[in-house]
């Protein structure tokens, strides 16, 4: 049995289900296609010059790489003349994107971090692209501000990301459940090759920058040091830890086997709630990891209902399989802290 591309599923998702609107598919084929453009940046490495980091800083202060300004460029260049977006917004960039004034808009709304996990481009370890697509809160012809991006997860009507890997894969939610998609290189095309993922209620694995532990909030110590005790301790299992250092690769490992992805708060920035961003990174993920059976949380509240008060808002993200992430809330109802000080 032929197996269904991308553009078919979008198809029947629009047709027979109805869950999306015909504007919102041929965004979501813009931004796929813009996939696949840096699938191929990616693919060349240093045959195509793309390695290695430039003298300029993003809006977060981080040093940019090459393939992070290439990859911004390749996703606004896409998706500006399209007429399905009133704007959109980049994690490497300041502020919002505007729709030329030369181009039609429409009533959509898209957030992305171009490339994520920029730190192994250059040692050839998974890196992906995030994607976030919301809706513009007023109709069309007002001038989009960016209060008007300042919308709750649970606002957001696609999520999905692209990863980077041995194969080339789509990981995709519209709101009717998580379902992924691999680059066919020979044809071009994005092939269903996961009809719904269903990350397991139960783990023995959790992902965790383990060289910050000294930095972290009283219940995370906590938790990690019962996970290191092993089955003598007060959790009764083995435990195994995985850290690729890029989000997109750890959530994947999530939604295809289960486990724990954990980026807590830590006291070398006190002020700051946590290191990702909750518009770029953790509102889409937290959107598959959801529609997969997982739970996406700060700690004390479910990420997808944190109210954002700026465009680069940052925040603490504990995400994957259901039973394990309640652990970690209990751990924090239990002392009393506040993931977001």
């Amino acid at each position: 049995m032929k197996k269904k591309t991308l553009t078919q599923y979008l198809v029947e998702q629009q047709r027979s289900a109805q869950a999306i609107s015909s504007e919102l598919r041929l965004l979501i084929e813009v931004v796929a296609r813009a996939c696949k453009s840096i699938s191929h940046a990616v693919g060349k490495g240093a045959l195509g010059g793309v390695l290695g980091a430039l003298e300029s800083e993003n809006v977060q202060g981080e040093v940019q790489k090459k393939l992070d300004v290439l990859s911004n460029e390749i996703l606004l260049e896409a998706n500006e003349w399209g007429g399905h977006l009133a704007a959109m917004a980049s994690e490497e960039m300041e502020t919002l994107h505007a729709i030329p004034n030369r181009y039609p808009k429409g009533e959509y709304l898209l957030l992305f971090d171009p490339l994520d996990g920029s730190s192994n481009i250059d040692v050839n370890v998974s890196i992906g692209t995030i994607f976030s697509v919301l809706k513009a809160p007023h109709g069309l012809g007002q001038e989009i501000v960016e209060n008007d991006f300042l919308q709750p997860g649970t606002a957001q009507v696609a999520a999905g990301y692209a990863v980077y890997g041995p194969q080339t894969m789509l990981v995709l939610t519209i709101g009717q459940g998580a379902v992924g998609f691999t680059l066919d290189r020979e044809m071009g095309s994005w092939v269903m090759t996961q009809e719904k993922y269903e990350i397991p209620e139960d783990t023995k694995e959790f992902a965790i920058n383990m060289s910050n532990m000294r930095h972290w909030a009283p219940p995370m110590k906590h938790y990690i040091d019962d996970c290191l005790a092993g089955k003598t301790g007060p959790l009764g299992k083995d435990y195994n830890m995985r850290w690729i250092a890029s989000m997109v690769a750890d959530v994947h490992r999530v939604l295809t086997r289960g486990g724990i992805f954990m980026y807590p708060w830590d006291s070398r920035e006190p002020s700051k709630p946590g290191k990702l961003r909750l518009m770029y990174e953790a509102n889409p993920m937290s959107f598959l990891v959801e529609q997969a059976g997982g739970v996406s949380i700060t700690g004390t509240q479910r990420i997808m209902e944190v109210q954002p008060e700026k465009l680069h808002q940052r925040v603490s993200v504990i995400l994957g399989s259901k039973n394990e992430v309640e652990r970690v809330a209990k751990y924090h109802a239990e002392q009393g802290w506040e993931a977001t000080p």
